[in-house]
């Protein structure tokens, strides 16, 4: 769920495509990641809209939050939504495709930092479930690993500027600046040599070998997700669903712990498990809204009707409101999961575990 399943889907698409080919593997593999984004990718957006809303008044205006961290909610709960909203409302508006086409190059140049952040959450997570303590000095090496493979993954390969299209939406990227590829290679690799001595110390100090779970849901994240997501085209499509259910195991450890809690002992297992289910459900429904139904049923009545002909099709093209809702979940969710995610977040120790009883 973290990472692993990564190890066994590559080579069964390399698999695949020896013997199928590249054009049938790709409409197979693409037509089912299509289809499993409704139960996969969509939801795990949308369940952090559940989360990160829930008892609003008591986070925005009460005392659940620490002064520092409610700032940190207003901004990535009202100001950022305001703005992105605000911002593909104009772009759609004034009819500019480079206008929404910036805001889909803001969302590609998040993802790649929402990765690795996360792959570092894994290992810092499942690293105290097990026990492991790593020092801050540590705990940098790592994270300056990932914001590495992010700069790395984002100048690679080289961009000169070129015309692309996302959801109909035609844009020029922006331009890389020479060496900027090669710079940050040099410094991805220099933070993996420095994160492997600091790996081979820790193990000769403690005589513990390091673990091996949490270690590889950050290495997969980085290596395999976000800075080498092209070394097998098939493998490609699958890279935002095993992203999802990485942090879906994390969704259902926090809700399944905190109501074992609420229960009290003796624990309601069955309890856990409604919530759990009503939970799933609500963010099946919600990501279908925000990603499928909304934006369709908003491009079929506002875009298409005035656009008969090619000739007459808008700017921003045929669905400038799919494109402009994918972009404003996207770097929500990034935003969102920022806030609820962090150590001094007052439900994240549910995370380490919950023991029943005295």
């Amino acid at each position: 769920m973290v990472g692993g399943a990564t190890l066994l889907i590559w080579p069964l698409c390399a698999w695949y495509r020896s013997v199928f080919g590249l054009d049938a593997g790709e409409m197979l593999m693409g037509a089912l990641a299509f289809h499993a984004a409704s139960l996969i990718n969509d939801p795990h957006f949308s369940v952090t809209y559940l989360l990160f809303y829930r008892d609003v008044r008591g986070r925005a205006l009460g005392s659940v939050y620490a002064p520092r961290q409610r700032l940190r909610y207003w901004f990535a709960g009202a100001l950022v939504p305001l703005v992105l909203a605000g911002w593909s409302a104009l772009a759609i508006a004034q009819d500019s495709a480079p206008a929404l086409g910036a805001l889909v190059q803001l969302m590609f140049v998040l993802v790649g930092w929402h990765y690795v952040k996360q792959g570092f959450g894994v290992l810092m997570v499942l690293s105290a479930r097990r026990g492991v303590v790593w020092t801050r000095g540590e705990r940098r090496v790592f994270l300056l690993h990932c914001l590495a493979g992010w700069a790395y993954a984002w100048a690679s390969p080289f961009d000169p500027g070129t015309r692309s299209v996302v959801n109909g939406v035609f844009y020029v990227t922006l331009r890389h600046p020479p060496g900027l590829e090669r710079a940050t290679q040099i410094a991805f690799f220099a933070s993996a040599l420095a994160a492997a001595v600091m790996l081979a110390r820790k193990w000769r100090r403690e005589r513990r070998r390091p673990p091996f779970a949490p270690l590889l849901g950050l290495g997969v994240s980085v290596w395999m997700w976000t800075v080498y997501t092209r070394l097998d085209p098939l493998a490609m499509y699958w890279i935002p669903a095993l992203h999802s259910l990485q942090y879906l195991y994390f969704v259902g450890l926090l809700r399944r712990n905190e109501a074992l809690e609420a229960a009290g002992p003796p624990s309601f297992k069955g309890n856990a498990g409604r919530q759990l289910t009503v939970l799933s459900f609500g963010a099946v429904a919600l990501g279908w809204l925000l990603l499928r139904g909304v934006p369709a049923e908003l491009d079929a009545a506002l875009v298409l009707p005035a656009s008969r002909d090619l000739a007459e099709m808008a700017a921003v093209g045929p669905s400038p409101y799919l494109a402009a809702f994918t972009a404003v979940v996207n770097i929500h969710h990034y935003f969102m999961d920022s806030v609820i995610w962090r150590r001094e977040h007052p439900e994240t120790r549910h995370l380490l575990g919950h023991a029943p009883g005295p």
